[in-house]
C-alpha cells in the first residue's frame, strides 16, 4: 500500500473497488452538498505562519485523552455501514486503530456488533449511540457496551431527523443490497468486494438485528430504522444518559456555542464539534469555522473538545489542534483506506496522517503537538 501517497489516492482506488451505492454513501453529503464542501474549503482557507530556527529534535505527536496516551491526536469517527465498504470492515478498522494506538469508535449502525469488536481487539474501544424512541432498546445497547468494556460513550445528538441524502435515494441504499439488475451488474464488476462480502457472515446491522421484529423486506427494514430516531430528544434526556453512564461521555454533533455550554453544564466529559460530515443540514456552517467560538464559550468548563469535519491531511489535524481541539476525528479517509485495501489500507491511511502531521508540525516550528497554538495560523478575513 506504500504506493498511495495521500488520502485522495486511496479515495480513487476505493471508488474502483466498491459498488456505487456504498461508495456514494461514504462520499456524499445531503441536499446540494454545500456543507460537505465547506468543511474542506474552510480548512483549506486557513494558512500557516511558521516559526524558524527552533529545536525540532525528538518530536512527539502523543496526546493524553481521559488518562490514556494515544500516538496521534486523531480518532476514528463512528461510521455506519463500514462493513459494506469491505467485508468485516469494522473489525479490520478497529485492529488497525489498535495497532497505531488511536481510538476507534463503533457506530450504532455498524455491520459488526459490539461483541464482534470485543472478540477481536485487546484494548477498549469507544461506542457511538443514537437515542431511539424505544428507550429499552437504547438502554440495552448501553448495557451491552458496558459488558464488553467500553469506557467512552459518544452520544450523537444531530440526527433526530434524517437529512435529505439524494444519492442514497437514487441508489436505493440498503444492506444487504436489494437484488436489482443495476446492483447485480455493479457487484459483478466488483468481484473482490462481492467475494469477500459473500464469505462474511456479517451483512446486516449487527448491533440492532436482535431488536428488529415484524420486518419482512428491505424496504420495511429501512422504515423501521428511520422511525426509531427520537424526534422529541431533550437535554433532560441527555442528562439521564449522563446519570446512567459511569464512564466518559462525549456529546457529538455540536455546532452552536450555546449547545456546547449546555453539554458542559449537564456534565459531559467532551463534545465533538461536528455537522455530521455534511450529511444532515445542508447550508450549516463548517465545523472548523464553529470551533473558535465554541472553544471561547466553554474554556471555563472542564470539558474536552473533539473536532470532526473535513479532515483529509495531517495539515488539517494541526489546524484543528491549533484552534482548540484536543483531538481531530476522521471518517471518510479511513473508509477510503478500508475499501482500497482492507486493514492494510486503513493502516496506510494512518501512516499518511502520521507522517504529514509530524512533518507539518516541524515545518511550523514545533516539536510537541501539545504546544502548538493559534499563533501559527492566519485566518481568512471573513472569519474576523
Amino acid at each position: 500500500m506504500e504506493k498511495y501517497l495521500n488520502i485522495n489516492e486511496l479515495r480513487i482506488k476505493a471508488k474502483k473497488q466498491v459498488p456505487k451505492m456504498f461508495f456514494d454513501y461514504c462520499e456524499s453529503g445531503s441536499w446540494d452538498q454545500k456543507t460537505l464542501k465547506a468543511n474542506s474549503t474552510d480548512l483549506d482557507s486557513l494558512q500557516f505562519k511558521p516559526k524558524v530556527v527552533r529545536n525540532l529534535a525528538n518530536r512527539s505527536t502523543t496526546v493524553n485523552i481521559f488518562g490514556e496516551d494515544y500516538n496521534l491526536p486523531l480518532g476514528f469517527s463512528p461510521c455506519g455501514l463500514t462493513g459494506m465498504q469491505y467485508a468485516d470492515g469494522e473489525i479490520l478498522a478497529a485492529l488497525a486503530a489498535e495497532k497505531f494506538n488511536v481510538p476507534f469508535t463503533l457506530s450504532t449502525m455498524s455491520i459488526a456488533s459490539l461483541e464482534d469488536i470485543a472478540d477481536h481487539v485487546s484494548r477498549a474501544f469507544w461506542f457511538q449511540l443514537y437515542v431511539m424512541k424505544d428507550r429499552s432498546l437504547t438502554k440495552d445497547l448501553v448495557n451491552r457496551a458496558k459488558s464488553v468494556g467500553v469506557k467512552v460513550l459518544v452520544l450523537t445528538v444531530d440526527l433526530q431527523v434524517l437529512g435529505i441524502r439524494h444519492n442514497d435515494v437514487r441508489n436505493g441504499l440498503s444492506t444487504p443490497p436489494k437484488i436489482t439488475f443495476q446492483n447485480v451488474f455493479d457487484m459483478i464488476l466488483k468481484p473482490k468486494w462481492t467475494y469477500n462480502i459473500l464469505r462474511s457472515k456479517r451483512k446486516n446491522f449487527g448491533n440492532l438485528e436482535r431488536y428488529i421484529t415484524n420486518v419482512s423486506n428491505l424496504s420495511s427494514l429501512s422504515s423501521w430504522i428511520n422511525e426509531q430516531f427520537d424526534e422529541s430528544l431533550s437535554w433532560d434526556d441527555i442528562k439521564q444518559f449522563r446519570d446512567m453512564w459511569d464512564g466518559k461521555l462525549i456529546i457529538k454533533g455540536i455546532i452552536d456555542e450555546g449547545d456546547a455550554e449546555q453539554a458542559a453544564m449537564i456534565g459531559a466529559d467532551g463534545i465533538v464539534v461536528s455537522n455530521h460530515g455534511g450529511r444532515q443540514l445542508d447550508g450549516c456552517i463548517s465545523s472548523i469555522s464553529a470551533l473558535p467560538k465554541i472553544k471561547q464559550k466553554i474554556e471555563k468548563h472542564n470539558i474536552d473538545i473533539f473536532f470532526d469535519g473535513g479532515i483529509r491531511s495531517g495539515k488539517d489535524i494541526l489546524k484543528a489542534k491549533c484552534l482548540g481541539a484536543k483531538m481531530a476525528m476522521m471518517g471518510r479517509p479511513y473508509l477510503y483506506g478500508l475499501a482500497a485495501g482492507g486493514q492494510k489500507g486503513v493502516e496506510r491511511c494512518l501512516e499518511i496522517f502520521s507522517e504529514e502531521l509530524d512533518r507539518t508540525m516541524a515545518l511550523c516550528g514545533y516539536k510537541d503537538i501539545n504546544e502548538v497554538s493559534e499563533a501559527i495560523l492566519v485566518k481568512p478575513k471573513s472569519w474576523i
